[in-house]
């Protein structure tokens, strides 16, 4: 590693990073950095035929969102749309989530029912009277936007043991 002293380099072996001599600033653009890369949204500019701002701006008020918020949502559910038209993206109790277009069925559960069937996308769009087709449409999509379906599970599987604990409590002190 190099550190300055007296205006001088030197080679150290220890982990602090080197410091510019007293007095001197390193530059280091804030783009040249691992965290700006990982955690700062690409800047993009574009122009919105008329009226679609004003239709922003009352959706981005009624969502209590800001609208640059909203903006970026519909332009990635509408690109996650277009790679899988079969999934449409809907609010709920527990937030915005992927589903099947008009079934009213989440791919997180069409996804634990394939598991629950041991793989079998066949018995599991007939457990769930819906076309083979959609259930394929469902993995297609888990197999994109793994990590997002499973947290998906995994919330619905630890909200079902909270309402079953607490069920058992309940059933307990109705007993004592």
């Amino acid at each position: 590693m190099l550190a300055h002293r007296r205006g001088r380099v030197k080679l150290t072996t220890d982990a602090a990073p080197a410091r510019p001599p007293r007095g001197q600033r390193r530059l280091v653009s804030r783009s040249d950095t691992v965290w700006y890369h990982d955690h700062v949204a690409e800047h993009y500019t574009l122009r919105l035929a008329p009226g679609v701002r004003q239709r922003l701006s009352e959706w981005a008020r009624r969502a209590g969102v800001q609208e640059r918020t909203l903006a970026q949502r519909y332009v990635e559910e509408g690109l996650r749309h277009d790679a899988h038209p079969l999934i449409q993206f809907l609010d709920g109790p527990s937030g915005r989530r992927a589903s099947l277009l008009g079934r009213g069925l989440d791919v997180w559960e069409v996804i634990a029912t394939v598991r629950d069937n041991n793989g079998s996308m066949a018995e599991a769009a007939e457990y769930l009277q819906i076309p083979a087709g959609l259930v394929e449409a469902a993995v297609a999509y888990y197999g994109e936007y793994r990590d997002e379906i499973d947290r998906e599970i995994e919330l619905n599987e630890a909200e079902y043991e909270r309402g079953r604990a607490a069920a058992a409590a309940g059933e307990q002190a109705l007993r004592s």
